[in-house]
């Protein structure tokens, strides 16, 4: 397994940077106005399964690593509501990756790793669950680490990594190979529970047992959704899933020790101050005199945020009247590392006039986190918009590709797709559910060596691993774009 000094440089240079080299390039920091990437559709066709699970683009296959009820190797089942993942390498053995992975569920569910009548949950020690329901049953949210063979593509192993937490939506990697798992509640301390939640929990990724559930509050309570870290500056981005959610980051006082505290902040804009990226119309609930200009890119200031454990869950609300700036349901974080430097994308669920999703892009100043950030200020570039189906829908977890495109996990009310997009703006579908419960997918991420497609549907409650000619499908889709 990794050591940590290994770790840090592995995570930093494969897990994150690798598979972020130059993503999406083309877009300069300026100040200068630009339309957005000229958006185009590939009529790439997908084949069906004859198994009814996922039909998938031209050359690709698939192979199923487990299944939610499957008995892991601490005597625990597997979760289910499988959500957001991420890939780490193992030191000193390619042919191996570890996956950590959200379980995006409440305080009780028959899919737990307890079991449906939670037997179980003595196999687990009281100092290892956050939070138990009234019953004495630990809170069914958390994440499962599985170590996976590349070369088999089988499941060697899987525990229970975090326990007694609730909604486990998405999360992030960092460089020092761990994985942030965020709570998308504000559940508080009451009748249904016995602490407060809405918090971020780091999860090592080499431990063998479950982690110590320590919440770092100091990154703020709100319903988290996912994180993402900026290897050069140890900063955390970090997305919020409302309807007027903000945007915010988080300066720790010690780099890649989040638990020593730390600042947390929402971004505004200085040219529209509180404003309102959705773009929705005045009939949609959007406030028109505040959107924003999707031909432009905006300069960013930093608001720092007070009373960030917000008992009463207004964190986002008093950043709002502070100026911030407001999107639609904030979700999946995606850190990519391009020609002109490190750039932080993040998807919108239900943002633009369609309310079918966008995408931001922001780019941070070459002082960020600094005294100095106000010499060369952060933009924000509204990336991508969907004007309909065709394009996305309801956009949620993504991730950028070793092969410079940004891969998006839908979460949509009929048929749900996991979608690429290219550097020059063609979208193409790489899968579907085709199970009928037709749920979204999640957790997108890539092996270490970039050639595995790892992702979730919630339902069946399965992880999946994707592999094929990547290059070869990329090529094909533009040409029928």
């Amino acid at each position: 397994m990794l050591s940590r000094r290994n770790l840090i440089r592995s995570a930093a240079s494969v897990a994150i940077a690798a598979p972020a080299l130059q993503l999406l390039g083309g877009c300069v920091v300026g100040g200068e106005a630009r339309p957005l990437v000229r958006q185009r559709v590939s009529a790439l066709a997908l084949a069906p399964d004859p198994r009814g699970l996922l039909d998938l683009a031209p050359g690709l296959s698939y192979k199923v690593l487990s299944r939610a009820g499957d008995e892991m190797a601490d005597g625990l089942l597997e979760p289910g509501n499988h959500d957001g993942m991420a890939a780490f390498p193992v030191e000193g053995d390619p042919s191996r990756c570890i996956l950590v992975r959200n379980h995006e569920l409440g305080a009780t569910s028959p899919v737990s790793a307890f079991g449906a009548d939670y037997a179980r949950a003595s196999r687990i020690e009281r100092e290892h669950v956050y939070d138990l329901a009234p019953s004495g049953r630990p809170f069914a949210g958390g994440t499962t680490t599985a170590v996976v063979n590349l070369t088999s593509m089988r499941v060697e192993r899987t525990h229970l990594s975090l326990a007694g937490t609730a909604v486990n939506c998405a999360g992030g990697p960092t460089p020092w190979g761990s994985w942030l798992s965020c709570e998308e509640t504000q559940m508080v301390a009451g009748p249904e529970a016995s602490k407060r939640h809405g918090f971020v929990f780091e999860v090592p990724a080499l431990l063998k047992s479950s982690a110590a559930p320590v919440p770092l509050t100091a990154m703020g309570r709100f319903s988290h959704e996912a994180a993402a870290v900026d290897p050069a500056t140890g900063i955390v981005y970090l997305t919020e899933d409302t309807a007027d959610s903000l945007f915010y980051r988080f300066l720790p006082a010690t780099r890649g020790e989040l638990a020593k505290g730390g600042k947390l902040q929402a971004l505004a804009l200085v040219e529209q101050v509180g404003a309102d990226t959705r773009n929705w119309s005045a009939d949609q609930g959007g406030d028109v005199a505040l959107r924003i200009n999707p031909n432009r890119d905006y300069t960013v200031r930093w608001i720092d945020m007070a009373d960030v454990e917000a008992p009463d869950g207004d964190l986002r609300l008093r950043g709002r009247k502070a100026g911030a700036a407001i999107f639609a349901r904030g979700e999946g974080l995606a850190f990519a590392l391009e020609p002109q430097g490190a750039a932080i994308y993040f998807a919108c669920t239900s943002g633009g006039p369609a309310q079918m999703g966008q995408i931001f892009r922001y780019i941070p100043s070459r002082h960020e986190g600094t005294s100095r950030e106000s010499d060369a200020p952060a933009r924000l570039v509204l990336f991508a918009e969907s004007g309909g189906q065709s394009d996305f829908e309801k956009c949620d977890n993504i991730v950028a590709s070793p092969r410079g495109e940004l891969i998006v996990c839908e979460d949509g009310g009929g048929d749900n797709y996991v979608r690429a997009i290219t550097p020059d703006g063609v979208i193409y579908t790489l899968a579907r559910n085709a199970d009928a419960g037709k749920s979204e997918f999640c957790g997108a991420c890539f092996s270490p060596d970039g050639q595995t497609l790892f992702v979730n549907m919630q339902r069946p409650g399965v992880t999946l691993a994707i592999t094929g000619a990547w290059d070869q499908l990329r090529t094909q889709a533009r040409s029928l774009a």
